[in-house]
């Protein structure tokens, strides 16, 4: 089975999420943009991926196009994990990390899903030789607020869908208490500042987060890899987590030091390859993954198989927004705070072509 064609596929899908859609990123969010990597080959099989695309999906698309797919088209899928160290070692003048290896990560995943699909067994089994679980516990992922009465009525609402365990994306302490008080302390609450704090301030509100009843305080100060100000953190007797920005094992090989919980997001480490290398590194040290996953594409699907595939995979985390339309063409919501996974070949996702063909951006 040879590869014809690499195609990187981008959309703007906008979404309702309740707030004012600030805070988080560099500009108002509100729309889901999204790199979709389609590989074609000569066998007619068709492999799908997601490249890490919010706020950057044109730039990773082009990296895509012009860097990364040109060397693959007319080799063998037969081994993603030689072809992804191949590309990592041919692009190393590039960037090991950002742009270069978001568009990586998109290669590989659909590399992976037409492996799986050649051999007719969905991703978890290809990797693992059996599924570990059909389904995996969800958090529901708020967006930021910045508002008491807001935050406390969407933790409120998440609780009611079944929801088991919450996630803040607050900065500051009246939200982050407004909404452990908003839900029942029998559902496990955690907060992420994405690298807002300092150290210092970090560690003065720590005891309360620890009050709170708190599971886990993610990204806590910027830089993101500052392993040592983490592990200080961690020592405070509040669990650290982190990894969404990083890219490639290499970084978790010193985050495994640092946090309790690592965090490698599959459209951006570096793809299954690289995700799979990770999971190692948290195997050897007795982790829990908490994986980034607020997609929902091939992005979402991959990690779920991860899911099904790994003893050592956490909570899968559900972006809490409402997407006016599902690129796969059904609703990938959990059921009362858990995710079905799915058995069909490959990673489990095909596109609705209605939903490409109306969000399509290029």
């Amino acid at each position: 089975m040879k590869i014809t064609a690499i195609d990187p596929i981008t959309l703007s899908i906008p979404f309702e999420d309740g707030g004012a859609g600030v805070g988080i990123t560099p500009q108002r969010w509100h729309t889901l943009d999204m790199v979709l990597v389609r590989i074609t080959t000569d066998t007619g099989l068709v492999g799908w991926g997601e490249a890490f695309g919010y706020f950057c999906s044109r730039a990773v698309a082009a990296h895509i196009r012009d860097l990364v797919a040109p060397p693959l088209v007319g080799r063998t899928v037969d081994d993603p994990v030689a072809l992804n160290l191949e590309l990592q070692r041919r692009l190393a003048l590039f960037g090991r990390y950002g742009l270069t290896i978001f568009a990586l990560s998109g290669i590989d995943i659909a590399l992976w899903d037409l492996k799986a699909k050649a051999e007719g067994v969905d991703l978890a089994t290809l990797i693992a030789g059996e599924r570990k679980r059909e389904h995996v516990d969800a958090y529901a992922s708020l967006v930021r607020y910045g508002s008491t009465e807001l935050v406390a009525r969407y933790c409120e609402k998440a609780a009611r869908e079944g929801y088991r365990s919450i996630k803040l994306h607050e900065v500051t302490m009246p939200e982050i208490r407004a909404g452990r008080g908003a839900i029942d302390r029998a559902i496990s609450f955690t907060v992420d500042v994405n690298c807002s704090w300092t150290e210092d301030h970090a560690a003065s509100v720590i005891p309360e987060l620890v009050a709170l009843d708190t599971l886990w305080l993610e990204e806590p100060v910027f830089p993101p890899e500052d392993w040592d100000a983490l592990r200080r953190l961690g020592a405070l007797g509040l669990a650290i987590a982190a990894g969404e920005n990083a890219c490639t094992a290499q970084e978790f090989g010193h985050l495994a030091q640092a946090v309790r919980y690592p965090q490698p997001s599959i459209t951006k480490v570096g793809g299954v390859s690289e995700f799979l290398r990770v999971a190692a590194i948290a195997r050897a040290n007795g982790q829990t993954l908490m994986p980034h996953s607020p997609y929902f594409g091939p992005g979402h699907c991959a990690t779920l198989q991860m899911a099904a595939a790994l003893d050592e995979f956490g909570m899968f985390e559900h972006l809490y927004v409402e997407p006016q339309a599902w690129v796969g063409g059904e609703p990938q919501r959990p059921e009362r705070g858990r995710m079905a996974i799915a058995q069909r070949p490959g990673i489990g996702f095909e596109p609705d072509p209605a939903v490409l063909q109306r969000y399509a951006t290029s």
